[in-house]
């Protein structure tokens, strides 16, 4: 079973409008007339809420940023609530990501036309190098999906942020014109910064021995291995909804540790690892490390609050990696 956006019911989506335009009726004229010629930017995740604020630097045109997915919820249960899409119907620069897990954004869009707002969705504006979704050799089976079924975790890419960054500093350049070449000259410094931090991965992958990654839990880090040609096994896809590995999977990715004498088990972030024990525990040596790559799919405010970014999660990510290819 795939985790899927919650879908809102005609009655909340009803409500959600009917709250948005009261609110333009009822808004004091003065804050209205003062706020006008700020751009308001709503980001539904993480990746795409730290990239706007490289982007902004200094922020010299006092936009206002918002991340909705701001509690820690999980991308995959996060569930949009009225004053949510109020946010996004009174914005001018909206982005998300564009998969099955923020599937109510289509709703949102469809019952909140605007003429101002640029909706960016950063699965289309992958193109061709957005990937499907994949089931590889010991994965806890699906049930079967109509259709393929993308990866939405498109951010786990330096190389896809460096794309979407070049994006999402067009679109703001497009919506506030006066501070456009400064939004581009903050996305060419960043720009260095992820194709640096990329290099530093290709270097690492070069280096180790070992080319195969394991992963005793979800596997959101498609896009990251296909960037530096590693291969993986993993207990279930990125989207799965599953959380007990089959019998199977379990005897399958233990034999796999032991026959290319993997150092590291890996995990996504989240409280328990249980899957990834119950391996280890059916290895011949069982003495191997958890190790946890963060995803960011649960990142918020919290985060952003202390100081953490896109940039210094993949770094971590890359320390991570680099031990379990046995660097």
């Amino acid at each position: 079973m795939k985790y899927r956006g919650i879908k809102q019911t005609a009655a909340l989506l009803l409500s959600a409008v009917l709250l948005c335009g009261c609110k333009g009726e009822t808004k004091n004229a003065s804050a209205a007339e003062e706020n006008s010629d700020h751009l308001k930017i709503v980001t539904t995740v993480f990746p795409e809420y730290d990239w706007v604020k490289e982007i902004l630097g200094d922020n010299p045109g006092g936009a206002e940023l918002v991340l909705l997915q701001k509690n820690g919820a999980d991308l995959h249960s996060f569930q949009a609530s009225a004053a949510d899409i109020a946010e996004i119907a009174e914005c001018d620069v909206f982005i998300y990501v564009g998969g099955e897990s923020d599937a109510w954004v289509n709703d949102v869009l469809t019952n909140n036309p605007s003429e101002k707002r640029i909706d960016i969705r950063l699965t289309e504006e992958l193109g061709s190098s957005l990937k499907e979704e994949e089931e590889v050799e010991g994965m806890t089976r699906e049930e079967e999906e109509n259709g393929p079924a993308y990866d939405e975790h498109v951010w786990l890419s330096l190389k896809n942020a460096e794309a979407l960054c070049n994006v999402i500093t067009e679109k703001l350049a497009e919506a506030d014109p006066e501070h456009a070449e400064i939004y581009r000259s903050d996305n060419e410094a960043y720009q260095q910064k992820l194709n640096e931090l990329d290099q530093a991965y290709s270097t690492a992958v070069s280096a180790s021995e070992r080319k195969t990654v394991l992963f005793a839990d979800r596997f959101p880090f498609r896009y990251l291995t296909d960037d530096y040609g590693l291969t993986y096994y993993a207990a279930f896809p990125g989207c799965s909804a599953e959380s007990e590995a089959s019998f199977e999977t379990v005897i399958f990715l233990a034999g796999k540790i032991d026959e290319l004498s993997l150092p590291v088990i890996l995990t996504i972030e989240g409280p328990q690892h249980t899957v990834a024990e119950t391996v280890r525990n059916n290895t011949a040596g069982k003495d191997q490390k958890i190790l946890t790559m963060n995803s960011m799919q649960s990142a918020g405010l919290k985060e952003s609050e202390e100081g953490i970014t896109y940039l210094t999660i993949m770094e971590e990510n890359l320390s991570v990696l680099k031990e379990a290819l046995g660097n």
